[in-house]
């Protein structure tokens, strides 16, 4: 059945093309497997919350109708403003207006979520749809300061505060100058724009709406994972070209819901954060986390932007899904509050999850995944203009894999795992390659939840085949220190800790990461893969290393690499394990990028440095399988890889192929719009 919603419409009428429903949520409660609902042009300012979810063979649909934008929005007018002078305004609104909760009350809160100068509410104010920067007092939007750590500092002074009480809140704003009374001014009231109220609500498709302005809470993975849309714990949505913007924190979340565990380790603090996601991940296994039941969604063609935490967030609940062909930029732009959980897209636990053909850029952090990416693909994304890296790996044991990127930004690939393969990438930004041997992680079955093993990092065991490093502007060889989160390096400036121990800011070395110039030096301590492992030792060899003053540590002992038919441009920095590699102080391309019109241009303009410079093609065969997980490098079905085709599409010869995203077939320049 097929039924329709208009703004013209009542949600008393049979709900169809010529009596229409008012209300999406009127649809929504009666919508069962194989009907449609149909949404017409208009704004609709409602949470719609599926009541029942599709099959496999009969999904549900909710789709925009064609006829003129369709709005979802969790926000509502407000044209009451008082002048107190001085540029700042005034409304009070009744509580009841609120939803689930009074976001002007609520603050952000959970695990991992660093608190700025002041607490933030859940709350915010609009002008034209786009959110006003919260203040911690009325005095300070008489004169409001940029704030320091904005994006955009002249959007920054645009300010509001507010006050509840039992029965009223009360908002303050200062506008820029404007008369709030002749603008379109909102504030959010509801958490969610389109998300189940319970879980298990699966093989729904969301496509082409507007969806804006709500309130949902900080989403770390240890807790309920709330988001502006989501398919909150099920399997099987498709979320395909909407504009999904202005969400307090994320977009879309594909995470976990709440009954594994809720800000334990805030509210507790009896065990750490690590012990707390451990313990969030057995709950799940012992209660549906498996792919026949979670996951595999695809989420394709969105616009996401303007939202404070994440574009795209998941613990459990992305695995096994396809995310692709997305634009995501604006992300955590504003930086009033920060957190661990900060990125375009921000996943843990992404199994078998194929991230392709998105461009994420003028974000803090492009992408992060974290914990258990294994089977896990990154193809063909565009990544630039990140303040921090375009790439976060952190504490996995692959097997996943990197190819056809172009990693843009000033710092590339922050690296704190094991088990990458990267195959044709554009690199050209700086690396961070640690170890990370106090924490201890899952690896799985392959294409399985289930949990093979536990082991840290001592970090290595990656392969970089046909890349392309381009050298930044900086010409220093030296690796520079910084820390875990921090996207600058630290002063130099050396103290000694409590202890007498020699720190660098107060950092002590075992805090410490270090960004190396761009190339592969970050890996010169780490063995080769022709270099004898600590497996291979012999009883007597081990005795003999010990007795010479050598301890032996196997678990501290980092893992091979295998480096082979890479370029450096402009005297990239190779690395140890490429005794042969192509270096030239050509650069051999220009690059350009626009975020403001989210252009990217690659002009290659002397193809003979890059042309037939790798030997052959990257195949399953030739990256074998991961330490840990013994897991070939292969597709979620089980099928291996062959990379004989470039970025676009264009079939590669069987050797001397192009390094890089892009296969050339002749010497003529080229020049690549994307």
């Amino acid at each position: 059945m097929e039924y329709h919603v208009a703004i013209q419409g009542s949600d008393q009428a049979p709900g169809t093309a010529e009596q229409p429903f008012r209300s999406i949520s009127r649809a929504a409660a009666l919508a069962l497997p194989g009907d449609i609902i149909t949404v017409h042009a208009g704004i609709y300012r409602e949470w719609v919350s599926p009541a029942n979810g599709g099959t496999e063979e009969q999904r549900i649909v909710y789709q925009s109708a064609g006829d003129g934008e369709v709005v979802i929005t969790g926000a509502e007018p407000v044209a009451d403003w008082q002048d107190e002078g001085d540029g700042v305004w005034s409304t009070k609104v009744p509580n009841t207006l609120f939803t689930v909760r009074n976001p002007y009350k609520v603050k952000l809160y959970g695990d991992w979520l660093f608190e700025g100068a002041f607490e933030p509410h859940l709350g915010d104010v609009y002008l034209d749809g786009k959110s006003l920067y919260e203040c911690d007092g009325v005095d300070k939007l008489r004169n409001p300061e940029v704030w320091p750590q904005a994006k955009y500092a002249e959007d920054s002074l645009l300010q509001w505060y507010a006050e509840a009480d039992a029965a009223f809140t009360r908002i303050w704003a200062n506008f820029g100058g404007r008369d709030p009374r002749n603008e379109n001014v909102e504030i959010n009231v509801r958490p969610y724009c389109f998300w189940p109220e319970k879980t298990g609500r699966s093989y729904i498709t969301v496509r082409g709406f507007t969806l804006r302005q709500a309130s949902p809470q900080w989403a770390p993975p240890t807790a309920l994972q709330e988001g502006l849309i989501g398919p909150h714990w099920s399997k099987g949505w498709i979320i395909e070209d909407n504009h999904i913007s202005e969400s307090k924190c994320t977009g879309i979340s594909l995470g976990k819901e709440i009954s594994t565990g809720h800000n334990e380790w805030s509210d507790r603090r009896s065990k750490g954060g690590t012990q707390r996601e451990q313990e969030v991940i057995f709950r799940a296994l012992r209660q549906d986390w498996h792919k026949d039941n979670i996951g595999s969604h695809i989420v394709r063609n969105n616009v996401i932007h303007d939202c404070e935490q994440a574009g795209i967030v998941g613990h459990l609940g992305a695995a096994f899904s396809r995310i692709y062909q997305n634009r995501i930029y604006n992300i955590h732009h504003k930086r009033i509050f920060h957190g661990a959980e900060v990125g375009g897209i921000k996943l843990h636990a992404a199994l078998d999850t194929q991230i392709c053909e998105n461009a994420i850029y003028s974000c803090y952090r492009a992408l992060w995944l974290d914990w258990q990416a294994q089977g896990t693909r990154i193809s063909r994304n565009i990544f630039y203009d990140s303040l921090s890296e375009d790439f976060f790996m952190e504490v996995c044991h692959g097997p996943y894999m990197v190819d056809h990127n172009l990693f843009l930004s000033p710092m590339n690939f922050r690296n704190m795992a094991q088990g990458g393969a990267f195959v044709h990438n554009l690199f050209a930004g700086k690396f961070v390659v640690r170890s990370e041997l106090t924490r201890y992680t899952p690896y799985h079955m392959p294409h399985e939840t289930a949990v093979a093993g536990y082991s840290n990092f001592t970090g290595g065991d990656d392969k970089y085949y046909n890349n392309i490093f381009l050298r930044d502007d900086d010409p220093g060889n030296e690796p520079l220190p910084m820390t875990f989160f921090e996207h600058l390096p630290l002063a130099s400036r050396e103290s000694l800790n409590d202890n007498g121990e020699r720190m660098m800011d107060g950092i002590p070395d075992n805090s410490r990461c270090y960004l190396h110039p761009v190339g592969l030096g970050g890996y010169n301590d780490y063995p080769g893969s022709l270099d004898k492992q600590w497996w291979e030792y012999t009883k007597e060899e081990i005795k003999a290393m010990v007795e010479a003053g050598k301890p032996f540590h196997p678990e501290q002992m980092a893992l091979p690499v295998a480096i082979q038919g890479n370029l450096y441009l402009k005297d990239a920095v190779p690395g140890t394990h490429e005794p042969n590699a192509k270096v030239y102080a050509d650069k051999g391309l220009e690059i350009e990028v626009d975020p403001a019109s989210g252009k990217v241009q690659v002009h290659i303009v002397n193809p003979e440095l890059l042309r037939a410079a790798a030997p052959t093609v990257v195949t399953t065969n030739l990256l074998g399988r991961t330490h840990h997980a013994e897991m070939y490098y292969e597709e979620p079905d089980g099928s291996p890889y062959r990379f004989d085709r470039d970025f676009f599409g264009k079939q590669r010869p069987d050797t001397r192929v192009t390094p890089g995203p892009f296969e050339l077939l002749d010497n003529s320049p080229v020049k690549i719009v994307l």
